[in-house]
């Protein structure tokens, strides 16, 4: 009898660390999972918003000084070859380097910030699709492009156009939190006011920071 209850007794605690296992994992993934709400937005801001977003542009450099360029040039050799495992390809990681660096400086965002939030968000995979259908690098949720784009999702796997939609609505979110990155990330996760996110974000930042 004795032997018989323990044995169901251990059946019962593994069950029960399987079952936290289990819940732990959910947690960390919605932790890291993108989910922008949706909410009115005051017309001057979706309007500011547009037109960011279509901003026909290329990302093409241009350095105010040489202090600039060589910040640059310092910057993207230092992440390329810490990149280069998650992305192989030279000329691939080249453009998305050059691209998230002009995004990231036209949205008044630091470039480091912008990658530690790709490394928590999609692990830097270009067609990620998260559980509540957030798109690409930057985890942008779908129903912006009916808010302040072009109606058209599958645009957020253009590396481009992900960062710039993800820049931008970071940048919104920065200034409606009034200069709160702790809250702004929040907003961006979906998850205001908690943590776990935040935390992740600035820990993966530190890691893209060349000095």
């Amino acid at each position: 009898m004795h032997c018989a209850i323990m044995t169901r007794l251990s059946s019962l605690l593994a069950r029960m660390v399987v079952l936290m296992g289990i819940a732990l994992l959910v947690v960390v993934s919605n932790a890291s999972a993108g989910n922008q709400r949706e909410e009115v937005l005051a017309d001057a801001i979706r309007v500011g918003l547009a037109r960011s977003i279509t901003d026909p542009r290329p990302p093409h450099l241009n350095f105010a000084n040489e202090a600039e360029r060589i910040e640059w040039q310092r910057w993207s050799e230092f992440v390329s070859k810490r990149l280069h495992s998650r992305m192989p390809d030279t000329m691939v990681r080249r453009e998305f380097l050059q691209t998230l660096w002009y995004e990231a400086r036209r949205a008044g965002l630091e470039p480091a910030l912008i990658l530690g939030l790709i490394q928590v968000e999609s692990g830097f995979r270009k067609y990620a699709i998260s559980s509540v259908g957030a798109r690409g690098y930057m985890q942008v949720m779908p129903f912006w492009t009916r808010v302040i784009g072009d109606g058209q999702p599958s645009r957020l796997f253009h590396m481009q156009a992900n960062l710039r939609y993800g820049c931008s609505i970071l940048r919104m979110y920065i200034d409606m939190e009034r200069g709160d990155l702790f809250l702004a990330l929040g907003r961006y996760n979906g998850s205001r006011g908690r943590q776990e996110y935040p935390n992740a974000i600035r820990a993966a930042w530190k890691r893209w920071e060349s000095t």
